[in-house]
């Protein structure tokens, strides 16, 4: 069985997809807008072997917080999806 977990999240400050599977092999297409989190992920991705497609749109013009936060939320979604 494969364990995959995927979750889509809207808020009134972000939209965010989030696709996992955490029996891949570290392959990820991250785009969150935010450069420093787009790298932090990517890394979580290479090291832990996830494969993690994710995709967040948000009110950066204002702060990072939303968009870092809900994508946080979206990822610990999809993991307890795969588990």
């Amino acid at each position: 069985m494969a364990r995959k977990g995927k979750i889509s999240r809207k808020t009134k400050e972000t939209s965010i997809s989030v696709d996992l599977n955490i029996d891949g092999k570290g392959k990820y297409k991250i785009d969150t807008g935010i450069g420093f989190l787009n790298h932090m992920l990517e890394q979580l991705s290479k090291h832990s072997s996830i494969d993690m497609d994710i995709k967040a749109k948000g009110d950066t013009h204002i702060d990072l917080h939303h968009t870092t936060e809900d994508t946080g939320i979206a990822i610990g979604e999809a993991l307890k999806k795969s588990i």
